[in-house]
């Protein structure tokens, strides 16, 4: 049998604590990775990263930050480091939507997005490179979106778009110290904001799906492990589409 392990490796994922990104945790931390749950204290973030990391045990850690402040998310890194002794995979998870098509949506909704689900992939990634270890792994989390653009997600789309951008610049400027850098672009996955999708949007959805399903989370994730490991050792600078064969 072919394992992955971890052991000894030291990941901080963001907008952890539910989603993609609590999935993403608990795959990492099976794999034998130490596992740094981010999260935004909003709603009930704290309580659900506290009670991952509960569960999850001494090799995790729940640590607030906001993606949107570089000084908060060095000192979060940093935070990890004295924790861990080392980081060695960093996980671009956290987003947000505030869909309007073009008519509605206002200069603060459009900001919004770019601010979490770009600049905080920006942020992320430029205090990480600094503190990663030679050989690290940098996994963003991009979308279909930001290659279908989907009605009323002009934002997101965008700011998915460039994450896409993003993560083909750093390839080549962290590739001198191995570190590598993917992106995962799913289509709908049956997370919390997957099923807060109206019905009738979900039905036609489907109808462009040629396995005729939605993700599960894990499905994601264990493309994120595969890109986190040393089987993708010589992979960087590309988005693997887990769609289920949706192009729009």
């Amino acid at each position: 049998m072919i394992a992955i392990d971890l052991a000894g490796r030291t990941a901080v994922v963001t907008g952890a604590s539910q989603g993609l990104g609590e999935t993403t945790s608990r795959l990492l931390h099976e794999a034998g990775a130490n596992v740094v749950i981010n999260y935004f204290d909003f709603g009930p973030n704290r309580a659900n990263a506290e009670r991952l990391a509960a569960e999850l045990g001494p090799r995790a850690a729940a640590m607030e930050a906001d993606v949107r402040c570089p000084e908060r998310v060095a000192a979060m890194l940093d935070e990890a480091v004295a924790r861990f002794g080392a980081l060695d995979i960093l996980v671009n998870n956290a987003a947000i939507l505030r869909d309007k098509t073009l008519r509605k949506m206002d200069a603060g909704q459009w900001q919004d997005v770019i601010d979490t689900n770009l600049t905080g992939v920006f942020n992320v990634c430029k205090a990480g490179a600094e503190r990663l270890r030679d050989g690290g792994r940098i996994v963003n989390m991009a979308s279909i979106a930001g290659f279908v653009g989907f009605f009323g997600q002009s934002n997101y789309a965008a700011a998915k778009a460039g994450v896409v951008a993003l993560t083909k610049v750093l390839s080549r400027e962290l590739g001198k110290r191995r570190i590598t850098v993917n992106a995962v672009a799913p289509g709908v996955a049956l997370t919390e904001m997957g099923r807060s999708i109206p019905e009738e949007v979900r039905a036609a959805m489907l109808g462009n799906i040629p396995l005729g399903r939605f993700a599960e989370p894990r499905e994601v994730a264990s493309v994120v492990l595969f890109l986190c490991s040393d089987m993708a050792s010589y992979v960087t600078g590309h988005t693997v589409h887990v769609n289920g064969g949706w192009w729009g």
